[in-house]
């Protein structure tokens, strides 16, 4: 008596001969797993499914590595003068240790475990849904409008780690008697609260929100459009590479257009309560102007790059590999299923 195995289909970059089988919608973010398309804006194929925390996880291995290039940043766009990159990192370096270059880490990863984790579930959520309602690839635009509602919510989600993290970063340029000195993540949550009130956890919200709306805008829908275009070329097939590729053109373009908008947040985020002038938007503006003129905002574009651009590059490889990764172990377990039934 012969068996008619069933006929799995494949979709996706990166799919496994099996993947097909497991293309039903998961739970969103208030269950164990949330929608997430395939990576690929140009596929009309039906949408996968990922863990919604695959694309924080990514964020984490990325900011670990490039952890010291954002503590430069932030040094550079907090400081009362101005200095050069390489200086920053070699001084704080000699002067603090090397393991200073990694000072304020927790703070990284609990900004990568709420705003990176929000955005990329928001995001991919949204783009699945897009596309099955269409029935199509989702256009520019409409990938343009999930990223910057993703970064919106990003950005209120993870206001309060961002405030840790640039003061736990900024600390480095202060006398060690004038420091915040936060222990670690945790404790400086508690301590922001317990010094300037739980509203201070959302001091810079709307700088921080906008620059999280064109991040996104430059980082997420930019890089699937980029990867598209260049996969329509047939120059390169899906793979390492192509990520790469795509990931360079969407750092370049998100730091040029956050680092003004990263300027100003960094500043506001920064002072403490009761500063002359307040925190607002336009006071901290109109300083920065009055004392540096216009070429301020710009200040920090060189490490913001060199930190965003390998950053960027990091997290879609990252990204792309734990989505192969669940592919695979989908495989292995579709033709087990398949076998034992068989």
């Amino acid at each position: 008596m012969s068996t008619t195995l069933p006929r799995i289909s494949s979709t996706g970059a990166g799919s496994g001969a099996g993947a097909g089988t497991f293309n039903a919608a998961k739970a969103s973010l208030a269950g164990a797993s949330s929608t997430y398309s395939s990576s690929s804006a140009g596929t009309k194929a039906p949408a996968k499914t990922y863990p919604f925390w695959l694309g924080g996880a990514a964020g984490c291995c990325a900011a670990t590595i490039t952890h010291p290039l954002d503590l430069t940043k932030y040094r550079l766009q907090t400081a009362a003068v101005k200095q050069g990159m390489f200086k920053t990192v070699i001084e704080t370096g000699k002067n603090e240790g090397i393991k200073s270059l990694w000072h304020g880490l927790t703070s990284t990863l609990l900004r990568q475990f709420t705003y990176s984790v929000t955005r990329f579930a928001v995001y991919e959520e949204m783009k699945g849904q897009v596309g099955k309602r269409s029935g199509k690839a989702p256009t520019p635009g409409e990938l343009a409008l999930c990223a910057g509602t993703a970064g919106a919510v990003a950005g209120v989600v993870g206001n309060p780690a961002e405030i840790v993290l640039v003061r736990t970063c900024s600390d480095l340029n202060l006398p060690k008697e004038a420091r915040y000195g936060y222990r670690n993540c945790i404790d400086g949550l508690f301590r922001i609260v317990r010094e300037d009130g739980t509203s201070s956890l959302f001091r810079g919200l709307g700088p921080n929100v906008f620059r999280s709306v064109v991040m996104n805008i430059c980082q997420l829908s930019a890089y699937d459009v980029f990867k598209n275009a260049i996969q329509r070329t047939n120059i390169l097939e899906d793979g390492p590479m192509l990520h790469t590729v795509a990931s360079f053109c969407a750092g370049t373009l998100s730091t040029t257009v956050c680092t003004p908008i990263d300027v100003v947040k960094s500043r506001v985020q920064n002072m403490k309560k009761g500063s002359p002038g307040g925190t607002s938007v336009s006071f901290v503006i109109k300083e920065a102007l009055r004392k540096d003129g216009p070429a301020v905002f710009l200040r920090g574009w060189t490490p913001a790059w060199l930190r965003l651009q390998p950053q960027t590059t990091l997290l879609f490889l990252f990204f792309e590999q734990f989505k192969k990764i669940v592919d695979k172990t989908r495989e292995i377990k579709s033709g087990s299923e398949t076998f034992s039934s068989s």
